[in-house]
């Protein structure tokens, strides 16, 4: 081959080359991750972490004193290790600013173990200590979009008001989970789309027998929670919001349910319910200092709407068993009762208190135990109220002494009534020095020291006396800490 040949098919040779490349280029899209001025962001955080342990069992790691099935109301001072990060990125419309709306995607995720390791002996790739990472905020928000004061979501987020923070309680509109919404000044609507694939999970059970198909097999069905909530100004101080829900699960099938059909226990028919609730905020209580409230709420809720229970207020957990003789919820109902209380003294102290009643009962025609899915046996009623409250004196800026005293009482159907009283002292290091009962970070020393009833302390009634045996006394102390960003 001579020289010109060779030069023809190296200069072919290059030109594939280039070409083929450019194609290459061109066939990948490329999304890198860069800030504009139109793209801003924002992060933050909530968690506790620390130590505990019981003074009067050897070696042994610190557990709740509160009663079983109340969560945290009781307090919250011996609560494990939990953890929430998050991301905003805010991004401005094309034509800003003449275009104001505010467009948001939020993603939050949090991190848990379910059995009581702390975190610094965990992992997620440890099956034993079950270390639990799960994203509850993932949506997209657009406020003041089309028009002025119209806000629109869709996605998974923590739909949710205050809550009681020392029984960590949040108490009368929590609609957190998967879904859309729409929010126009004081008027909020939302869907939450609600499903599990738990066939423990309380009834109604969310899997049914699908016969549609012609093969039987099971299959997962929603529960849809439509919420309408409005917020009526009665002062400037003041104002009371109202809620109303509807829940519906569809029929399983176009089959009629027969309950003594076999194939019944695994196709309950469809079934709704409803929740009506006022919730009375005062945001300023005359003779006390800036910051000061009082909030009372009143919710009823019925059918498969009666739910809340162990420490939270989700209607759609839907509580105690069914009338299996018509496989309905139609007589279910709770009632749930809920006063929280902050009162300022200038910068010397603060008193936060709370009182709390709940009462749920499932449509089985009995109090106590009753047959429900897959034969399991739950309690059709229970019954619960608690009284707490807070003494923050402020010593300095920055060190605090926290005080907490609690009442809790439960009774499980027919069973007798379970009661523990808890005091915690808390010497606290509130290192931004603010003067507040929200100031955060906190470093905490924690003694806490419950006294428990006949009925609690021979039933064990408490993730304490569980580990202890049965005694009339239980103690914890630990060291914590607290933080939020938001």
């Amino acid at each position: 081959m001579n020289i010109s040949c060779l030069r023809t098919v190296v200069c072919i040779g290059l030109l594939l080359l280039t070409s083929s490349c450019l194609w290459a280029q061109s066939s990948i899209q490329y999304q890198p991750f860069f800030e504009t001025e139109r793209l801003g962001f924002g992060f933050g955080s909530y968690g506790r972490i620390g130590v505990g342990w019981l003074p009067t069992i050897q070696s042994s790691d610190g557990r709740r004193l509160n009663l079983n099935n109340m969560g945290s109301i009781g307090g919250r001072m011996e609560e494990q290790d939990y953890m929430e990060l998050g991301v905003a990125f805010h991004i401005k419309p094309d034509n800003f600013p003449k275009d104001s709306t505010q467009i948001t995607v939020q993603i939050r995720s949090s991190l848990y173990s379910n059995n009581l390791e702390y975190f610094g002996n965990s992992s997620t790739g440890d099956a034993f200590s079950s270390l639990t990472l799960a994203f509850p905020e993932i949506f997209v928000e657009a406020r003041d979009v089309l028009t002025k004061y119209l806000n629109v979501w869709v996605g998974s987020r923590l739909y949710r008001g205050p809550d009681v923070h020392m029984a960590d309680y949040f108490y009368f509109n929590d609609h957190s989970g998967q879904g859309f919404g729409v929010e126009y000044k004081g008027t909020r609507m939302s869907m939450n789309f609600v499903s599990s694939t738990d066939t423990t999970a309380s009834v109604p059970p969310y899997f049914y027998l699908n016969i549609k198909s012609g093969t039987p097999s099971l299959e997962l069905r929603q529960r849809l929670v439509t919420v309408v909530e409005q917020d009526i100004p009665l002062s400037k101080e003041s104002f009371i919001t109202l809620i109303g829900e509807y829940h519906h699960m569809g029929d399983p099938s176009d089959k009629e349910i027969n309950p003594g059909d076999s194939s019944a226990l695994y196709s309950f028919p469809g079934e709704d319910g409803w929740v009506l609730g006022a919730k009375l905020q005062w945001n300023r209580i005359p003779g006390f200092s800036q910051g000061s409230f009082n909030h009372v709420a009143l919710r009823y809720g019925h059918g498969i709407a009666n739910g809340g229970d162990g420490g939270n207020s989700r209607t759609w957990n839907t509580f105690g068993a069914a009338n299996l003789d018509t496989y309905s919820f139609a007589n279910a109902y709770a009632w749930h009762f809920v006063d929280h209380f902050l009162l300022n003294m200038g910068d010397r102290m603060s008193v936060n208190g709370y009182g709390l009643f709940n009462k749920s009962k499932g449509a089985a025609d009995t109090d106590g135990l009753a047959d429900t899915y897959l034969g399991r046996e739950v309690y059709n009623l229970k019954t619960e109220w608690a009284l707490g409250v807070k003494v923050v004196n402020y010593i300095t800026d920055q060190f605090h002494f926290q005080s907490e005293l609690h009442h809790a009482e439960r009774r499980d159907g027919d069973q007798p009534w379970y009661a523990m009283t808890k005091l915690s002292l808390v010497p606290t290091l509130a290192v931004t020095g603010n003067r507040s009962v929200w100031a955060r970070p906190h470093l905490r020393l924690v003694y806490s020291v419950a006294r428990y009833n006949n009925a609690a302390r021979d039933a064990a009634y408490s993730p304490y006396l569980a580990l202890s045996g049965p005694e009339r006394w239980g103690q914890y102390i630990g060291v914590k800490a607290e933080w939020w960003t938001w």
